[in-house]
């Protein structure tokens, strides 16, 4: 069943509550029903890659409405399924009574459980009250339900875990042009000591995401980059990338992998399947066909990703809706 509903859409939100949708998807973006941002990309042990996406509300406030969490997935990178809202900030005994600002999120799987990390103010003064929410599963797409938060977390944004070959879990959250990384403990909602400012990025911003490629630990971020710089590079936030010998650093800096999109902020992943690299990101491209464009109305997208033979990383080539290869 398809649907070609906006979000916001009432009638939507119901209908993904006990439904799967299907959807077919030949280019970017490659969830057109809905507007989705910041798409963390798993693979699991069923074979199926899973995208873990917040959510825009139109007509949008800025990123104040955002809610109601989406996961999506496919075997094969042209058919995707909505598997339906997961969490929503009415969910959160902790969080702030006004709702929304439900923001970039991530999932991992530990012995047994999905780890389902999202960040979300716990007061009204949304900007200084952030926590990073758990909530876990025993399924990767349904019946998550929270559990607290991220113990010795401070009050940043977009949360991130890596899980090393040895099984030990990275936390790192970061913005405002910081980012802290430290490790988790066994209980996956501890952190084991103190958190560490990550060394050696340039220009960080926000959304950090560590990868493993050849031994080398990659963290991938978008920096500060502005139009209004008139620096004579078109568009906003670019995504960066640093390698380390550690998930602790000191980083390197390695430069930028990705120019930016159509819309003021980029966040991506990137994630091996099926013995292909892939970088997920998002654009404005489906609020801009949709003839109501906003910054805030954003949709997530997916590209190849390539290494040199030196371990750097090839400029990521973006497909669109409307401007095809770019």
């Amino acid at each position: 069943m398809k649907q070609f509903i906006k979000a916001g859409s009432r009638c939507l939100l119901g209908m993904t509550l006990f439904f799967a949708t299907h959807l077919q998807a030949q280019d970017n973006p490659f969830i057109k029903h809905m507007y989705t941002a910041d798409p963390s990309a798993r693979v699991w042990a069923d074979g199926r890659l899973y995208v873990y996406a917040s959510h825009d509300i139109a007509p949008p406030q800025g990123c104040d409405l955002m809610d109601q969490y989406h996961v999506f997935s496919t075997a094969d990178m042209k058919t995707w399924t909505d598997h339906g809202e997961i969490l929503r900030a009415s969910q959160v005994p902790w969080g702030r009574k006004e709702g929304g600002f439900m923001w970039a999120p991530d999932c991992v799987y530990r012995n047994g459980t999905y780890y389902f990390y999202f960040p979300h103010p716990s007061g009204t003064e949304w900007n200084k009250t952030w926590k990073i929410g758990v909530a876990t599963s025993k399924s990767p797409a349904k019946d998550f339900v929270v559990q607290g938060y991220v113990k010795g977390a401070e009050a940043l944004i977009d949360p991130h875990i890596f899980i090393d070959d040895n099984g030990q879990a990275y936390f790192y959250q970061g913005g405002g042009g910081v980012c802290k990384a430290g490790k988790l403990k066994d209980n996956m909602m501890e952190i084991d000591g103190e958190l560490q400012k990550m060394e050696g990025l340039e220009d960080f911003h926000e959304a950090s995401w560590v990868h493993k490629y050849n031994g080398k630990y990659y963290l991938s971020y978008s920096d500060n980059h502005d139009e209004n710089w008139k620096d004579g590079v078109k568009g906003d936030n670019r995504m960066r990338y640093a390698v380390s010998d550690s998930p602790m650093g000191p980083w390197k800096s390695m430069g930028i992998y990705m120019d930016p999109t159509n819309s003021y902020t980029n966040h991506g992943s990137i994630v091996k399947f099926k013995g292909k690299w892939y970088a997920f990101y998002h654009n404005s491209e489906l609020s801009q066909k949709n003839g109501e464009f906003n910054d805030w109305l954003r949709s997530i997208c997916v590209d190849r990703l390539e290494y040199n033979k030196d371990g750097s990383i090839k400029k990521v080539k973006q497909t669109g809706l409307l401007t095809g290869p770019k």
